[in-house]
């Protein structure tokens, strides 16, 4: 079946098509999908409506084309983690244009992020606690605005979102960790006060090693919430 005769339809079909062909054969970063020609052979397009296709999936961080005698369409990102980058582009966006402030994105980080805490408890594992023990000790050897802080904090948020075992949500609320968290590392580091940070850490900890959701996702709106004082304040 050929579309060339809606070619905006036609691109956006193929683009479909091919997340489609993405998550059904679980194609990871690097991996080729093929040429330009042997896309539009398999679909059944012209090379210009194939090209509309894959300018979609790029500007969704979905597939890179590189040319050269090895070069091809490869696998940019999973559609999970290219949703999740899409969204940070735009929240990046947005702060430049400064449609929106810290505030705001503190309020949406508590509505999104309390959740993942509560989900990181229930499917818990050996080496969540471990990272999240590590993350904890990482910080304590150094200071708000340091890169080591910053890569440990980075750390800890990081391991409640993938312990929570919802790849939809983690993708949703990608943003709090790529866009948000350098934001609130150059902000508020001065101000913030390391005991209490490392308090509320140890909170959340403790309520996701005993299994216990509803107290990890208090303890975590009860640290967003110290955050977005901080951030009020500025």
């Amino acid at each position: 079946m050929r579309f060339d005769h809606a070619p905006a339809d036609a691109s956006e079909q193929i683009a479909l098509e091919i997340r489609r062909h993405l998550e059904r054969t679980g194609l990871q970063p690097g991996e080729r999908l093929g040429t330009e020609a042997d896309l539009a052979a398999e679909f059944g397009v012209s090379r210009p409506t194939l090209r509309e296709a894959l300018r979609l999936l790029a500007s969704s961080h979905l597939i890179r084309a590189t040319q050269g005698r090895n070069g091809g369409i490869f696998v940019a990102s999973t559609p999970n983690e290219g949703m999740g980058r899409s969204v940070s582009a735009s929240v990046a966006t947005m702060i430049a244009a400064e449609s929106v402030d810290l505030v705001d994105l503190m309020q949406a980080r508590m509505f999104m992020e309390s959740p993942l805490a509560a989900l990181a408890a229930e499917h818990r594992t050996p080496e969540t606690i471990a990272a999240l023990e590590q993350a904890i000790e990482a910080a304590e050897t150094s200071e708000p605005g340091t890169p080591d802080f910053n890569d440990a904090d980075f750390a800890f948020h990081r391991a409640i979102a993938q312990a929570a075992g919802n790849e939809l949500m983690v993708a949703f609320t990608g943003w709090t960790l790529d866009v948000l968290q350098p934001h609130l590392a150059d902000e508020i580091a001065p101000r913030a006060e390391k005991v209490l940070i490392l308090e509320q850490h140890r909170a959340i900890l403790r309520a996701i090693r005993r299994g216990q959701p509803a107290a990890a996702e208090k303890a975590m709106r009860a640290h967003i919430a110290y955050l977005r004082e901080v951030v009020a304040g500025l």
